[in-house]
């Protein structure tokens, strides 16, 4: 049966961790098919790759520190371009044989070659963000986006003043429509005179919906013509391409995942970006890299949410504080949905 556990405050913190990673790679004990025992954590990125300032990176935050801290051999490979699941399955099954554990699958799209593979190597830990796959060495790294998403509606209905704000979605999936549902039941329940504008980039990731900064600007754009003047958008890469638009027409973006407002690639942009609605990717790699460390190694559905600091709302904009009543209503929207007050929608 498939295990299902809540991570501890220990194991993760948007505001305190500041996406790290632990792991060690003495207690790989890989399949006898694999090269080596003594090599750490692996991580597979997902579209747009490292880079992207947001979702990848977020991930290679953590593999950096677990680098850093315990002086392992650790890998980091990127995705290529309309690449097959039989590709991804190479991946994750070269990782493994080398003696890499636990190995870590950065998105979604890993889920089939994730099941496969795990399968051929039992004695090595896997991990995989945004899905649900089932396994016994398998830990499925989740995320209550919606509720990140949530504050980020209740900030964008405090900061607004044409009372017309935006979401861009990079792939119109059901992961992606956990952070508009959130972030639309944010707006509304603040302010029921805002109208919310959404649009989606692409039908499919491999038409460059999470990849494609150029999209995400158009789509920002056309908001924009429509006087929207806050943009949330949760489309990896494509996201740079919203948070420029709207600093050029000078209003206020929203970022996603990594507290964008401190990405350096996007210092030219910063004191547009309201906050962003953190997602601690690196905090998850942190809890299974510690378990396999600890020759205790998470398995299931390990789910990140506000009650353990996995989801949060970034405060680094000094603006932020400036909005009238903005501060105020985020930490009652927050602690109300902690108590179960607030249920948040999801689709």
């Amino acid at each position: 049966m498939r295990r299902i556990s809540k991570l501890t405050r220990v194991a993760v913190g948007v505001a305190s961790l500041g996406l790290v990673a632990t792991a060690c790679g003495g207690t790989s004990s890989d399949s006898g098919d694999s090269d080596s025992s003594d090599k750490g954590l692996a991580i597979a990125y997902d579209v747009g790759g490292k880079g992207d300032q947001s979702f990848n990176d977020a991930a290679y935050a953590g593999l950096t520190k677990a680098k850093d801290e315990f002086g392992y051999k650790t890998a980091d490979i990127e995705p290529t371009e309309g690449e097959t699941d039989a590709d991804k399955e190479q991946r994750l099954a070269s990782l493994a044989k080398q003696g890499y554990n636990p190995v870590i699958g950065v998105g979604f799209a890993y889920g089939p070659a994730m099941k496969a593979v795990a399968a051929k190597y039992p004695k090595t830990t896997f991990g995989i963000v945004d899905s649900v796959v089932e396994g016994k060495n398998v830990a499925s790294l989740v995320f209550a986006e919606e509720q990140a998403s949530y504050l980020a509606g209740v900030a964008a209905a405090k900061a607004t003043k044409t009372d017309v704000v935006g979401f861009v979605g990079g792939v119109d999936v059901p992961l992606i429509h956990k952070f508009e549902a959130g972030y639309k039941q944010g707006v509304q329940d603040t302010n029921s005179k805002v109208k919310v504008l959404s649009q989606y980039l692409t039908q499919t990731a491999e038409e460059g919906g999470f990849s494609s900064p150029d999209k995400g600007k158009a789509a920002a754009e056309g908001q924009i013509e429509k006087k929207a003047d806050v943009l949330y958008a949760a489309a990896g890469l494509s996201g740079q391409g919203v948070i420029e638009a709207a600093a050029k027409a000078k209003v206020w973006a929203i970022g996603v995942d990594s507290d964008q407002y401190k990405q350096a690639a996007l210092a030219p942009y910063k004191n547009y970006i309201l906050t962003s609605a953190l997602k601690d990717v690196g905090g998850a790699v942190y809890a299974l890299s510690k378990s396999v460390h600890d020759d205790k190694p998470l398995t299931g559905t390990q789910t990140f949410d506000l009650k353990v600091n996995g989801v949060g709302l970034s405060e680094s904009n000094p603006e932020y504080a400036k909005v009238a009543g903005l501060q105020d209503a985020v930490n009652k929207a927050k602690q109300e949905i902690i108590d179960g007050k607030i249920k948040v929608n999801t689709e």
